[in-house]
């Protein structure tokens, strides 16, 4: 469960990507500890989460937790937005690992693949393992994530050993380094980073002790991802200098971590590096269409959608409907974009990835106030710690978070604060929410 989880979160990724994007994008040199502070947030909301989780075993994760704090319509409002987030997170990754995979190919093979290609094959393996055993998904998850783990220490301990000016800086771990005009947005690229570290509940009927393994899989996935993002983003910045992190994000974009280690290390570990780079989006991938086939046949035991969903595969017990689903919906747009001449990378993975992650903060920001809706009603033996305090100071963070990610939305984007863009996602998210309650009122 473990490995679903952080394969997800897909570190990674987050460290080449996303730490790279917060510096370049918000000049802000405090990222180290935005991933605290974000990490801090999660913990006090696993602590209600986990607790409900006591009391809730199912696959549906939001959708269940929201209907049995808020009402079944608006759980089923929820379970639209997981849909259509978990979704496009998915999708969105055959662009990355086709644009990552790509010139590896040129370079080491002489081989001119286009993009949609490697995509495919992405796309194979990820919907065969789909309808394996979730076991069999887990093992290889494991492999993959080990060793991409390996390669962020690795990188970052190079960092280090090599500090600019020959002194390990300890500026950006500097609480009053988040003292800035563009703080909303490092935070909420900060959350960006964690999406994925909600899934341990989506598996808790397939858990030998759910209760157990869930509450020790949240909260071992949230301390891991928040202290690998603040050692790595902090060891980036000693290795360029505090003062040179934001200009060197800005040069080198996702590059930055492998021009570092480049330097340290040498081109046959940053090779290493490239290729995990690879495997990290296929085990993100993964993981994401999992909890995507998880959804729907929770959805369709709920009669949310048809209740042919609900069924599983007698050999493997696995929802095979719900990933022949996923699987076609990403081949459905791996055609589309490569018949369109779209670019991959921003029009397919940044957009994709940022709309599915502004979709799962709202649901995160939603379920939050379900748990404290739904042990408001019922007790069940729970202190006030679990039950009101930590569940309460959660969702009135994670609300803050929310507000300062929507306005802060142009930024994330990349885009000009007048494109359609810049409203035109949070209103669809709000479009859904609305037909869905609609659809239950009939």
């Amino acid at each position: 469960m473990v490995f679903f989880v952080l394969s997800a979160a897909s570190p990674l990724t987050v460290v080449a990507g996303v730490v790279t994007t917060g510096y370049a994008v918000t000049g802000i040199t405090g990222l180290p500890v935005a991933f605290l502070v974000i990490g801090a947030i999660l913990a006090l909301f696993c602590v209600g989460y986990v607790s409900m989780a006591r009391h809730v075993a199912n696959a549906g994760a939001f959708y269940t937790y929201i209907a049995r704090g808020l009402g079944r319509r608006t759980g089923v409002a929820g379970a639209w937005i997981a849909l259509v987030a978990y979704n496009v997170l998915q999708v969105a990754l055959y662009g990355a690992i086709g644009a990552a995979a790509t010139p590896l190919l040129q370079d080491w093979f002489g081989l001119p693949v286009a993009w949609w290609m490697v995509a495919l094959a992405a796309w194979l393996i990820v919907a065969v393992l789909g309808l394996q055993h979730v076991d069999v998904s887990g093992r290889v998850l494991a492999v993959l994530l080990v060793a991409e783990v390996a390669v962020i220490v690795v990188f970052s301990v190079a960092d280090l050993a090599h500090p600019a000016g020959g002194t390990v800086s300890l500026d950006a771990l500097d609480p009053s380094a988040l003292a800035a005009p563009g703080v909303g947005a490092i935070l909420a690229l900060g959350v960006l980073g964690f999406v994925g570290f909600e899934g341990a509940v989506v598996y808790s009927e397939e858990a030998r002790d759910p209760q157990r393994t869930v509450r020790i899989a949240s909260y071992v996935a949230v301390g891991v991802i928040a202290g690998l993002y603040t050692f790595s983003s902090w060891a980036m910045s000693v290795a360029t200098g505090p003062g040179q992190i934001v200009a060197q994000s800005q040069e080198h974009s996702t590059e930055l971590i492998f021009q570092l280690a480049g330097t340290h290390l040498g081109a046959t570990v940053v090779g290493i590096g490239r290729v995990l780079f690879v495997t990290s989006v296929l085990a993100a991938m993964i993981s994401f269409h999992n909890t995507t086939a998880r959804y729907v046949f929770a959805l369709g035991r709920e009669r949310v959608l048809p209740e042919i969903f609900s069924r599983t595969s007698a050999r493997t017990g696995s929802p095979q409907l719900g990933s022949l689903v996923q699987s076609v919906i990403g081949l459905v747009v791996i055609v589309i974009y490569a018949a369109a001449g779209l670019d991959p990378v921003v029009q397919l993975f940044f957009w994709g990835g940022t709309t599915g992650g502004l979709g799962v903060l709202l649901l995160i920001a939603t379920t939050a106030i379900a748990v404290v809706a739904f042990f408001m009603r019922n007790r069940t033996g729970e202190t006030a710690w679990r039950r009101l305090v930590a569940p309460i100071i959660a969702a009135v963070a994670l609300l803050i978070v929310l507000g300062l990610a929507l306005a802060n939305f142009a930024t994330l984007l990349g885009v000009e604060p007048s494109s359609p863009l810049r409203w035109g996602i949070p209103c669809a998210y709000l479009a859904i929410a609305l037909l869905a309650l609609i659809k239950e009122n009939r």
